[in-house]
């Protein structure tokens, strides 16, 4: 007996109110305007499916203008776990002075690299620590369905990095856009688990910078 547990992970909308500044775990709202992106992923997203959310207002945001075009989900769960990376003390300091901060030593995809821990914060390493076991959990819990989780670039990383069994320094090097779907199938084989990727980043219509 095989059951398929089906994951659309979906990168919240563009967050434009920062100011130029990281933001992290940072309760920012994003920008939802782009109708025909959220009608293009109500289009392809599956029906009644599972909502797993996070508590910061920019995923919420996002998941109601999805629903506002039509798709409907069968419920709608909040998961903590799911939150973005903390950067702790660089929060709120922009791009400019984080680049003096490092003096100059840029990180090639990410603003450290994955087992550095930010001051007051978390090390990406430790974003997938917590991220892994609300995988598992909801996976257990929803066996066989499909899950619409709207998170944050950093989660979905987090979750190629756990599904694949990718080092995080490796993982760091997928691009996962705003609004983009990724999607990872849980498989259990007579008790035997493993994943299966059907596609990463998936754009629902071509964007151009998303930063």
């Amino acid at each position: 007996m095989t059951t398929v547990t089906r994951w659309w992970w979906v990168r919240h909308a563009p967050v434009t109110e920062h100011n130029g500044t990281i933001y992290g775990q940072m309760d920012l709202p994003c920008d939802c305007s782009d109708q025909a992106t959220f009608q293009a992923l109500a289009g392809m997203l599956p029906v009644g499916a599972a909502l797993v959310r996070t508590p910061l207002q920019r995923t919420a945001q996002t998941a109601e203008a999805i629903a506002v075009q039509g798709l409907d989900f069968s419920e709608s769960l909040i998961e903590p776990d799911f939150k973005e990376q903390s950067f702790g003390d660089w929060q709120g300091v922009s791009y400019e002075d984080f680049d003096k901060i490092r003096d100059g030593i840029a990180h090639r995809y990410w603003l450290a690299p994955a087992y550095e821990r930010a001051p007051n914060g978390e090390s990406f390493t430790d974003l997938i620590a917590r991220t892994v076991p609300a995988i598992t959990k909801l996976t257990a819990s929803h066996a066989g369905r499909d899950i619409i989780a709207v998170t944050h670039g950093g989660t979905i990383r987090a979750a190629i990095s756990f599904a694949l069994g990718l080092d995080p320094e490796r993982v760091l090097a997928f691009s996962i856009d705003n609004c983009s779907v990724t999607r990872l199938d849980h498989i259990d084989h007579e008790g035997q688990h493993h994943w299966r990727v059907g596609f990463i980043n998936w754009l629902p219509r071509s964007k151009g910078d998303q930063s």
